[in-house]
């Protein structure tokens, strides 16, 4: 499993030398479709690539995709380089049903290409519907194995009815429905007004004056904290 770790690392570096010679001007770097067409030259070309199992670097290739995708969408760090012994994994996709068995009550086994038939811990049930999986390696050398599944969706609770929210700072929130929330009570009787008395008795210190030094240090000395309160006065 050492050897697809290093393929999908391989792959997945390759990707990201690949991006980072684009810039304006030049064409559109190729697509999932386009470095697929890529590794299959690459596979002919070199007989230790070819060795290993298609499906593990091409899905290397798609997780790179997806990490783009999710770069642009500022959602996500731009995808890096993967090293040996710190980022060791792969997936595998197009799971069956009969490609995982239960031996007994805490061990599994799963069918892995070009590895064969590899025992882990029987955790949980493995869903019926799990379409891949991932296997892992941390760097204390134990291996891991994920299966993905679609979670059910959760139903709404509402009737299908639209409710407005207005926020505000007497009001936490005033409903169209004519009710008002407020968020402090949900800290218990006499909440806010002692976050209004804590907050009085600790000055802003003055400018370029350390917040612990001055009258705010002593804001310690005020008592133990009100159960329940948040640690931030505002």
């Amino acid at each position: 499993m050492l050897g697809h770790c290093a393929h999908a690392r391989y792959v997945w570096n390759l990707c990201v030398e690949q991006e980072s010679h684009w810039r304006p001007g030049r064409a559109k770097m190729p697509g999932f479709a386009g470095r697929c067409h890529q590794l299959s030259e690459a596979r002919a070309a070199e007989p230790w690539l070819a060795g290993g199992s298609v499906i593990v670097q091409q899905q290397a290739i798609r997780d790179h995709d997806q990490a783009m995708r999710n770069y642009y969408a500022g959602t996500h760090r731009r995808p890096s380089w993967r090293k040996a012994g710190r980022d060791e994994g792969f997936r595998i996709v197009h799971l069956k049903p009969r490609d995982v068995r239960r031996l007994n009550r805490k061990t599994g086994e799963v069918r892995i290409p070009k590895a064969g038939w590899v025992r882990f811990g029987w955790s949980r049930q493995v869903p019926q519907d799990a379409k891949s999986f991932r296997v892992t390696r941390d760097q204390a050398g134990r291996w891991h194995v994920a299966f993905a599944v679609v979670p059910e969706p959760v139903p709404s609770p509402g009737n299908g009815e639209v409710v407005g929210i207005d926020r505000g700072v007497a009001v936490s929130a005033a409903l169209s429905t004519g009710e008002f929330l407020h968020a402090p009570g949900f800290f218990g009787a006499g909440a806010e007004a002692a976050a209004t008395a804590g907050a009085q008795a600790c000055p802003r210190p003055a400018r370029f004056e350390s917040p612990r030094s001055g009258p705010a240090r002593h804001c310690s000395d005020q008592g133990p904290w009100p159960a329940g309160m948040p640690a931030t006065l505002t």
